[in-house]
């Protein structure tokens, strides 16, 4: 990928300085917590249900439940419940999340899953990938990172059913997120962007795979947890809307 070092490139001169303001951020920046209630469940169409599907959200924190207040109000619940609303369908979703995972964690913790159910994993007609937010801030070389998202992919694509997706998130624009300062966030914004690309270039030659781009508008502050980093409920809703229209039309075109 062309260009693909060019945020490290920018950021050696500036490491002091970065480095200061990732500590003051982290410092000052409220840490909200991961959501503790059960991080599965079913849900059911208002009208009578004529089909049945299984989502599975793997990522870092906003599948975690962090900045909201739990499992319900995250992505993978609230992904599972557009989609049976829309689809007049009964939707059994699990979450795999954790606050600052990075790609790399996605593979062992699946292998942590499969060894606490009684039985083997099911298949699933949705299974979401957000990640890229603790893989930018840690600077996760491209090449580092696109090996790793071709090793998940491989092993999700036969989790799916036949008429299933993988939906990547795209990795939110970081360069306006509200609790970050400059130059940070710019710095930060390049390498979001760099590792987004792979995520498009991995959707477009893979089938069923789809990337989704980040939609959110991080300046409205309803959309917002309090700590200005993480998604409020209102901001999930909105996403996990996105997804769900994302899927439909990619199902219906099959």
């Amino acid at each position: 990928m062309k260009f693909s070092y060019l945020p490290e490139l920018i950021a050696a001169p500036l490491y002091p300085l970065l480095a200061w303001q990732g500590r003051h951020t982290r410092a000052v920046t409220p840490r909200l917590p991961e959501a503790r209630d059960l991080a599965y469940g079913v849900c059911v169409s208002a009208s009578p249900p004529v089909d049945n599907l299984r989502v599975l959200g793997i990522g870092e924190s906003p599948v975690a439940g962090v900045g909201v207040a739990n499992y319900k109000e995250a992505i993978t619940a609230q992904l599972a419940n557009a989609l049976a609303g829309k689809l007049y369908a009964t939707v059994e979703w699990q979450a795999l999340g954790q606050n600052g995972a990075r790609l790399s964690w996605a593979r062992p913790a699946l292998a942590a899953l499969r060894q606490t159910q009684a039985q083997a994993l099911p298949v699933w007609d949705v299974i979401l990938l957000a990640f890229g937010v603790n893989d930018t801030t840690s600077f996760c070389s491209a090449r580092s990172y696109r090996a790793e998202l071709q090793s998940l992919l491989d092993e999700l694509q036969t989790m799916l059913v036949p008429a299933g997706f993988i939906i990547l998130a795209g990795v939110p624009p970081m360069q306006v997120f509200p609790a970050l300062p400059s130059p940070l966030r710019q710095v930060l914004g390049m390498k979001a962007r760099v590792l987004d690309q792979i995520n498009r270039e991995m959707a477009a030659s893979r089938q069923q795979v789809l990337h989704l781009p980040f939609t959110a508008k991080l300046q409205d502050v309803r959309q917002m947890a309090e700590d200005g980093y993480h998604p409020s409920a209102l901001g999930v809703s909105i996403w996990a809307q996105e997804l769900a229209k994302t899927f439909l039309q990619n199902r219906q075109e099959k």
